[in-house]
């Protein structure tokens, strides 16, 4: 017969596997928050839903992706540094502050804080023909002002989208100007502007077919990797969306279809077989 002891030890231990249970499955979330972002993840699937972790390796912060709870926040180091602020509609500026996370840097510089809200549509030139963006500048000026700067210094010419997702996960991620995308390179992923920013148009945020938004390592830590969608994922709103491709799409379609290099991290996402390479990007202003 069980005396009053034995039972509070019970109670003791039912109370603390529900405590075990609820942190594992708060770090079950953490972690599916981090599918798209700046670097590559280790994905599983949890009922279903793939799920991200991305990886740090060294010094190196690889940044975070997207999840079908998809996203790109992974388990992550968060970026070093000063947490930037966000834009300010009084005076029109954006904080784009250092990004001393370790990760390889292509500097070109920082962007003008005064914000340029001239522009309209972006235009990848790949070699797959055009991919054309119609940019929320009104509600991501900080995001298209980075583009505008990095475009206008030629930072993305020649760079190759180094990641691609399954038909569960229908993204395209590019941006990483060192990026080698030959299923090989351990470092792609990891590359940015030497820079970071504050996250935008996050209210009500959904990630459909079409849509194109930054990946991330975490809350603002904004740089050059972006992701494109073309499917329809389930994120939460982590992830700064900052435009919608008007043209191209079809182009995606198609190098999905050939699916991904092997020696990826096992996530199911990888380097395109048919490569996908930025020629150049343009951003146009309001006529």
């Amino acid at each position: 017969m069980a005396t009053g002891k034995d039972r509070q030890k019970q109670l003791a231990r039912e109370h603390y596997e529900r405590q075990m249970a609820r942190r594992a499955e708060r770090q079950a979330k953490q972690k599916r928050l981090a599918i798209i972002g700046t670097s590559a993840g280790v994905l599983v699937v949890v009922g279903g839903i793939f799920a991200a972790v991305a990886l740090v390796g060294g010094g190196d912060s690889k940044t975070e992706a997207a999840t079908a709870t998809p996203s790109a926040q992974s388990s992550a180091a968060p970026s070093a540094g000063p947490t930037p602020k966000p834009y300010d509609a009084a005076t029109g500026t954006c904080d784009y502050v250092a990004d001393s996370s370790g990760g390889q840097v292509k500097n070109v510089g920082m962007p003008p804080a005064k914000a340029d809200k001239s522009a309209q549509t972006m235009t990848l030139t790949t070699n797959h023909g055009d991919i054309v963006v119609q940019l929320a500048t009104d509600k991501a000026p900080c995001t298209v002002n980075s583009f505008a700067f990095l475009a206008k210094k030629k930072y993305f010419d020649g760079s190759k989208c180094h990641r691609m997702g399954p038909a569960a996960f229908p993204m395209l991620q590019c941006g990483d100007p060192l990026a080698k995308a030959d299923g090989k390179s351990q470092t792609d992923g990891t590359g940015g502007p030497g820079y970071k920013f504050a996250d935008e148009n996050l209210s009500g945020a959904k990630y459909t077919r079409g849509v194109v938004a930054m990946a991330n390592s975490g809350p603002n830590t904004n740089g050059s990797q972006f992701f494109v969608i073309f499917g329809d994922l389930q994120l939460p709103p982590s992830y700064t969306p900052f435009g919608t491709v008007t043209k191209g799409l079809k182009i995606l379609d198609d190098v999905s279809k050939k699916g991904v290099l092997p020696g990826g991290t096992g996530d199911g996402t990888g380097a395109p077989k048919d490569p996908v390479e930025i020629k150049r990007v343009t951003i146009s202003g309001k006529s």
